[in-house]
């Protein structure tokens, strides 16, 4: 992946986390889903629109149908990941041969113009491609929808090393005596925690590695910060905007939130490192058009004007723009998923005798916390999120498996 492409996918990462609204459930989102379609709609819009779409891409609009076909290619070979682009047009609309040819291969097909009929086709085709992880395309149907352009996204991690699960009930906190999925392990590698300085304070960072090209990083702040900040400023630690420092550099005591490290006597030269943590699962739904300028769709939504020349030959502008994505953490692995869509209508043994001085760190995050999904050679962020609502032992003890979220009814 082009570093210019992964570093304009995390800025965008991190303005839509600073943003975004955090519910009682918790939320995640995947911006490395949003950004290959708006990087499509800048290719083919013209005027304000373009440039607007520019600005949110941070990348010029003459490059971004390029930059999105080589990223969406370089998904494509990261194991864990599936990602996929379609396009769907009515059969009158005349689309610009010399843009939809930047689609990747196999994207396009034909809406009917029958809402439930192209609803049904659509949501087909993102239970396929996320594997069921999500089954439905987050667009609204007017009779007038003209053109959807979706991307979806499906990672699967598993740990190189598992957790244990047993229910737990956190003894204080936002979580106190609520039973939750307990997860927890030791490892001889202390410093998969690190300890990063932003301007609402420190963040612990917790890497959870993957058996495929794919971490999973845990973000814990302060007491009481809002999940904004401590998103950010973990998201530069992790992509390396930021300095950070491991467990072997930080002192004694409680460095970092939720962090104790102390330096002890043993009879084996092993340092150890203590994670507890939980379960969570989460699923949540984007309005786009909510932050509009966040996504250079300000302009783009006017029905008065024709903003996609490049595109078609008839006047659309942007109906609807959102997108569905979901996350599960827990014991063997972890899964995330995104659909995005923009719709266009009309528009203008014994031990030796030797003693060994080693580390012992102990880090917990038993309330609420940041995550990131990071691949691990590029550092494009993946997907993002803030857990608030951890998935409660009782439902564990009659599953085998973490708890599905449930999305909305259309």
């Amino acid at each position: 992946m082009k570093n210019e492409t992964v570093r304009a996918v995390n800025r965008l990462t991190t303005r839509w986390a600073a943003q975004a609204p955090v519910r009682d459930s918790g939320t995640v989102l995947a911006a490395s889903g949003v950004w290959p379609l708006l990087a499509l709609l800048a290719d083919g819009a013209g005027g304000p629109a373009r440039a607007e779409l520019a600005e949110a891409l941070d990348t010029p609009a003459e490059a971004a149908a390029g930059a999105a076909r080589e990223l969406l290619a370089a998904l494509a070979d990261v194991r864990g990941l599936r990602a996929a682009t379609g396009l769907w047009a009515r059969a009158e609309v005349p689309l610009d041969e010399v843009w939809s040819a930047k689609l990747p291969p196999d994207a396009r097909g034909t809406l009917s113009g029958v809402p439930d009929t192209d609803a049904q086709v659509l949501d087909a085709w993102a239970a396929e491609r996320t594997g069921g992880l999500i089954e439905r395309v987050p667009v609204s149907w007017p009779e007038d929808t003209r053109l959807v352009l979706a991307s979806a996204l499906a990672l699967r991690v598993r740990w190189t090393e598992p957790f244990q699960e047993a229910p737990v009930a956190v003894a204080e906190g936002p979580w106190a005596r609520r039973p939750l999925r307990r997860l927890s392990r030791t490892t001889r590698a202390p410093d998969e925690v690190r300890v990063a300085q932003g301007p609402a304070g420190a963040v612990t960072v917790l890497e959870v590695t993957g058996t495929e090209d794919v971490d999973v990083h845990l973000l814990l702040g302060e007491p009481g910060t809002p999940s904004g900040p401590v998103l950010e400023t973990g998201l530069a630690a992790v992509t390396g905007a930021v300095p950070s420092l491991p467990v072997g550099e930080l002192p004694d005591g409680t460095p970092g939130p939720g962090l104790t490290t102390r330096t002890v006597d043993s009879p084996f030269p092993v340092d150890l490192l203590q994670v507890r943590t939980v379960a969570f699962s989460l699923f949540a739904e984007h309005d786009l058009l909510d932050h509009a300028p966040l996504f250079g769709l300000d302009t783009a939504r006017d029905e008065n004007f024709e903003h996609f020349p490049g595109i078609s030959s008839e006047p659309l502008a942007v109906g609807s723009a959102r997108q569905s994505a979901m996350a599960r953490f827990h014991a063997t692995g972890f899964e995330a998923a995104a659909v995005t869509a923009v719709a266009a209508r009309p528009g203008g043994g014994a031990p030796p005798r030797v003693r060994h001085r080693v580390r012992r760190a102990e880090v917990r995050f038993d309330r609420p916390f940041g995550f990131v999904a990071v691949h691990r050679d590029s550092r494009l962020v993946l997907a993002a999120g803030w857990v608030t609502d951890p998935d409660p032992a009782v439902e564990a003890d009659r599953s085998a498996g973490a708890r599905r979220p449930t999305p909305p009814s259309r």
